[in-house]
């Protein structure tokens, strides 16, 4: 290696990145990435691992020719210099290495940089790190990059934990902060000041409680180079470190950095110091022992992971923006209802993942949740979510546990009226303060830009209330299907929703019902075939996006465009429905519901047919709250999404992102700080370019409906639905969630966006339902989705509308064939493909 030049002996942080992380270590490639990223990191250079294959005739003199002359051209001649580890395999995902490799602070001159180099590369061969390899199963032979920086003159220093070390939560953010040098907290010498943060809806962490440190001695420089320890003077060791605004400028940056370096799971282990005037970062590397927050009962069965419920409103993969909406939204929508009847949640459980870049469900918690706290089977409840995804094994509850549950139960009756109450007050008061956004002039600078949108964040996560709607709306259906079950075997699906057909419409039945009076106004005869040139319908189409303007294809994306954005796509859903028969429709329903009950009469007494006419009413006011709290929510989305796209205007003029688009592979935190002058750029355009890359390989990746993750990771494969071969046909079984029996041609979409192919009496087959699809149920004869559950938007929709459907059928669609006669029975969950 004598013969190489200075470039081969030495890697500046620009080159590194071009390179591999296996030639420079963990912990130079981390710290590359976060300087690429726009945050805080020395300069520094590299010697890179191979050369430590020479360490045993000691360091080079043309290396240290080189870094003589590249310290030289940076102008740190002069300077105290940190010389740093970073092994092959160091600070990765699997191991740490922490406290295993030597490090050197205030190296002064050449000598002092020989010898540090050396003592670095001979941290290599120590029993300790040999031992630590052997235990992990890494190669015998390792190699060792270092990382050479002007050292940070620290006035305090100290390590962070982007979730709590302890005990895995990922709702709190820890750090530890000592006077001087980190080196002394780091090797266990002084116990600093802890600070523990917490999260709130704008994904700001502010400071939740601080507990002082004893402090009394502090690392500090010698003047003749290395370290000594000091004694920290009593009203120094007494006081903290940082006063609470400074700790949370620290906090938001540390989490800036664990979401740089990965959005899906920012846990990061990460050392930081303060030079009087700002932070800097010196060391990144993932939490390689977090804790799995979970139930006790849960330990030793595998985790469950599903899409059985989020592949309906968000199939294909979530960008960051999404991401963080998600990751915190889930939580408040599914926590409501147990906190109403006074469960005692276990804090810090995250039930919502990203998986293949899908959003995925802790079914596991879930499932076991609505066991302790009520009593709700798994199996039962995975019927309400949908899904194939396994149970949990749950064991006999004891007599104190059944009143505990009959308890919370009546606690949960008492309270929920009040609350469903003060939610659709909510939802009132989101679709008003939408409207007043929509109508209001958007800020054209930063600060306003930014405060808004802080608004806004804000205001969303506060509307509890409201998220109880969403999240809790099929308390009473979970008791209606085993009660008509138990009476009627195999039928009680069909059985309640035929019983729940037509009734009062839902928001999202309501959107229909519309869209089909506007169909007929614009084949009226007042609007002479050219209904565009109609005041009339002109007037009626404004009221119409007016109210359900904020809606769309895949609504729950920020990225997806909304109604009124897209005014040509709802004209061609109204032409499409000029020929509905809306009486026929209602007749379909009353005749359903008429069935129905004259079904039960011929089992059940009087007295349980009329306390299961309150519990239908109960359920169906419960499913269209539902809907109601969804339409809010989306309303409160695109409100943002304005308020997001004008910020991402800004972006653009700054060069922070290359088109507006952009701005969805940010996350909301990265818009504040980007607004706020404290993200450079530069540092957000390279973000967004490494996730634009990601996103595009999420996009080709097929996602199962469940994972199960047991202790070594292993996922489980995907399901398919149950089928059976008969003589008349091939049969495969769901869940009945519509009612009746349809026999047509199949038509197989994709989009509700391709839905002017589909004819009418044809049987719509969709791989998820949400409200951009409703049109299409009103053409349609039948409805087989690949997704859902009883209680998903497509089930709740056909149950209103009457519609043979059958939900829950995973892989149905690359069975199918446009043109294929099948069969849908919304009585027994059964689709059937008839012999030709």
């Amino acid at each position: 290696m004598s013969s190489l030049g200075a470039e081969d002996w030495l890697v500046d942080d620009d080159r590194l990145l071009a390179g591999s992380a296996a030639a420079v270590g963990g912990k130079a490639w981390q710290l590359a990435r976060l300087r690429r990223f726009g945050l805080p990191v020395p300069e520094f250079l590299v010697i890179p691992a191979a050369c430590s294959r020479l360490r045993r005739d000691g360091v080079p003199a043309e290396l240290l020719a080189a870094l003589d002359a590249a310290i030289e051209r940076r102008g740190w001649q002069g300077q105290a210099l940190a010389v740093r580890s970073s092994a092959v395999g160091e600070d990765g995902s699997k191991a740490s290495f922490a406290g295993i490799y030597h490090s050197c602070l205030n190296v002064l001159g050449c000598e002092q940089l020989a010898a540090a180099i050396a003592a670095v590369w001979a941290s290599l061969d120590t029993p300790t790190a040999a031992a630590y390899r052997q235990k992990l199963g890494l190669p015998d032979a390792p190699a060792m990059a270092v990382i050479v920086m002007p050292m940070i003159a620290a006035q305090a220093s100290g390590i962070a934990f982007t979730c709590d070390p302890l005990n895995g939560r990922f709702d709190r953010l820890v750090v530890h902060a000592q006077w001087g040098l980190g080196e002394s907290l780091v090797a266990g010498q002084a116990a600093g000041d802890e600070y523990v943060f917490v999260e709130n809806a704008a994904s700001e962490w502010y400071l939740l409680e601080r507990r002082a440190g004893s402090k009394q001695t502090m690392s500090v420089a010698l003047a003749a180079g290395g370290t000594a320890s000091q004694a920290v003077p009593p009203e120094r060791a007494a006081g903290f470190v940082f006063e609470a605004e400074q700790a949370e400028r620290l906090a938001n940056l540390l989490y800036d950095a664990a979401i740089a370096l990965d959005f899906v799971a920012p846990f990061y282990d990460l050392e930081w110091a303060w030079d009087g005037q700002r932070f800097w970062l010196t060391q990144a590397r993932p939490v390689t022992a977090r804790p799995y927050r979970s139930y006790d009962a849960l330990r030793g069965q595998p985790v469950i992971w599903t899409r059985g419920n989020t592949c309906e409103v968000m199939p294909e993969p979530l960008s960051p923006c999404d991401w963080a909406f998600s990751r915190w939204g889930v939580n408040s929508l599914l926590e409501q209802g147990w906190k109403l009847c006074g469960y005692p949640l276990l804090p810090g459980v995250q039930r919502a993942g990203l998986f293949h870049g899908r959003l995925y469900l802790e079914a596991s918690i879930l499932q076991w949740e609505a066991w302790d706290a009520i009593g709700l089977l798994p199996g039962q409840l995975n019927a309400l979510m949908g899904g194939h995804q396994p149970e949990i094994a749950v064991p006999s509850p004891s007599w104190r546990q059944r009143l505990m549950r009959l308890g919370r139960m009546l606690r949960y009756l008492v309270l929920a009226p009040g609350q469903r109450r003060r939610g659709m007050a909510a939802v009132a008061r989101v679709h008003a303060t939408a409207s007043q956004m929509r109508q209001t002039p958007l800020p054209n600078d930063d600060t306003g830009l930014a405060r808004l949108l802080r608004q806004q964040a804000l205001a969303a996560g506060a509307e509890v209330e409201m998220h109880f709607l969403q999240g809790s709306g099929g308390g009473t259906l979970s008791l209606l299907v085993p009660m008509l079950e138990k009476a009627f075997p195999g039928e009680g699906e069909a059985l309640l929703a035929a019983l729940m057909a037509g009734g009062e419409p839902s928001v999202t039945a309501q959107q229909g019902y519309a869209l089909l009076a506007l169909a007929r106004l614009a084949k009226s005869p007042e609007c002479y075939g050219q209904p565009e040139k109609s005041p009339k319908f002109q007037k009626a189409f404004a009221e119409f996006l007016e109210k359900y303007g904020h809606r769309g294809h895949y609504e729950t994306y920020y990225r997806s465009p909304r109604l009124r954005e897209q005014p040509e796509l709802l004209l061609a859903q109204i032409a499409a429905l000029a020929d509905v028969d809306e009486a026929a429709l209602r007749q379909r329903q009353q005749a359903a519901r008429d069935q129905a009950w004259a079904k039960l009469a011929t089992r059940l007494p009087l007295w349980r047919r009329l306390l299961l006419r309150q519990m239908i009413k109960a359920a169906n006011q419960e499913c269209n709250q539902r809907e109601a709290a969804r339409s809010a929510i989306v309303a409160s989305l695109d409100a943002a999404r304005r308020t997001i796209l004008a910020a991402a205007q800004l972006g653009v003029e700054q060069g922070a992102l290359r088109q507006v688009e952009d701005c969805f592979l940010g996350m909301p935190s990265e818009a504040f700080r980007v607004l706020a002058g404290d993200l450079p750029p530069a540092g957000m355009l390279a973000r967004v370019l490494e996730r634009e890359v990601i996103f595009k390989a999420w996009e080709k990746e097929e996602a199962p409906e469940y994972l199960l993750v047991d202790a070594v990771g292993s996922p489980q494969a995907p399901a398919r639905p149950a089928v059976r071969e008969t003589v008349e046909g091939t049969v495969w079984r769901g869940v009945a969630t519509g009612t009746g029996v349809a026999r047509g041609r199949v038509r197989v979409l994709r989009h509700p966006a391709d839905g002017q192919a589909l004819l009418p009496g044809e049987i719509l087959v969709a791989p998820s339902t949400d409200p951009g699809w409703t049109p299409l149920f009103l053409q349609a004869a039948g409805l087989i989705v690949e997704t859902g559950g009883y209680m998903s938007h497509g089930a709740i929709v056909a149950r209103e509308f009457a519609l043979p459907a059958v939900v829950n059928l995973p892989g149905i669609m690359a069975m199918l064939r446009d043109g294929d006669e099948v069969e849908v029975d919304g009585r027994c969950g059964e689709v059937r493909r008839c012999s030709p």
